[in-house]
């Protein structure tokens, strides 16, 4: 999985979750929530979807890795060679 298909992934989780932000202009390197109006249960809404539809666990201690678009993709595209599909 590249970068991309990631951060298309992490888009479409959001959009699930918070279908009436806007996600078009997002800025990849700028924290998401610093852009949108995510609090800290869609925070654990993503994560949760990560593992539920794509087998990624995601550590308490590395929440802040998905800070931005960018750190998710950074993140996860190598965890999609670990997951369980």
């Amino acid at each position: 999985m590249t970068k991309d298909n990631c951060k298309k992934l992490v888009i479409d989780i959001i959009s699930d979750i918070a279908p009436d932000e806007d996600l078009s202009a997002i800025k990849p390197e700028i924290r998401l929530r610093d852009q949108l109006q995510l609090d800290s249960m869609d925070f654990l809404d993503i994560v949760m979807e990560l593992r539920k539809r794509h087998g990624i666990e995601v550590p308490e201690a590395d929440y802040g890795q998905l800070a931005s678009l960018e750190s998710c993709a950074e993140y996860l595209t190598p965890k999609f060679g670990t997951a369980k599909a």
